[in-house]
């Protein structure tokens, strides 16, 4: 199994997802209960476009036990594909179970901001969004309003007379 492994994510690396994505497939028909197969051919199937495909898989991967490293990109990526197919409930569900395993991920928070925009929680998601830009960046511009950012990040829509 390992080398056609290797060999499927080495396709993808090249830029051959259908050949990746075939490659895959079959891996899954053989260990339907490997989770590192899963979560891979999720994440061919979103590389190909075909993010509906993709959501059995990474439901599997998740639910098999992955590495943490693994895990992170899971959720990442079936909270974001559930996103792109207006499922926006179970996206906030998803990233939410994500954030709490691991809190430190920005990528999660910010993907997750998408999600709240598209719930129409404007608020939360520019506060989030605000945050993890400030928790980031180096940009000197941006870090010299620091604490006016952290400030106003969650009072948006006050005003001040």
């Amino acid at each position: 199994m390992k080398r056609e492994f290797d060999k499927a994510i080495e396709l993808r690396k090249s830029g051959h997802h259908k050949e990746s994505n075939k490659l895959f497939m079959k891996l899954v028909s053989e260990f339907p209960d490997d989770a590192s197969v899963n979560y891979q051919c999720a994440w061919s199937f979103d590389l190909l476009g075909e993010e509906a495909k993709a959501v059995p898989f990474y439901e599997k991967a998740i639910e098999s036990g992955l590495p943490p490293k693994e895990l992170e990109g899971a959720f990442l990526g079936l909270g974001s594909t559930y996103r792109t197919l207006g499922e926006y409930e179970k996206s906030k569900e998803v990233f939410l179970k994500g954030i709490g395993f691991f809190p430190g991920n920005k990528a999660l928070q910010t993907f997750y901001s998408m999600t709240l925009y598209n719930l129409n929680e404007h608020h939360k998601a520019m506060e989030l969004l605000l945050k993890c830009l400030l928790d980031t960046t180096q940009d000197a511009g941006i870090l010299s309003y620091k604490r006016a950012i952290e400030f106003y990040s969650d009072k948006l829509d006050k005003t001040w007379k």
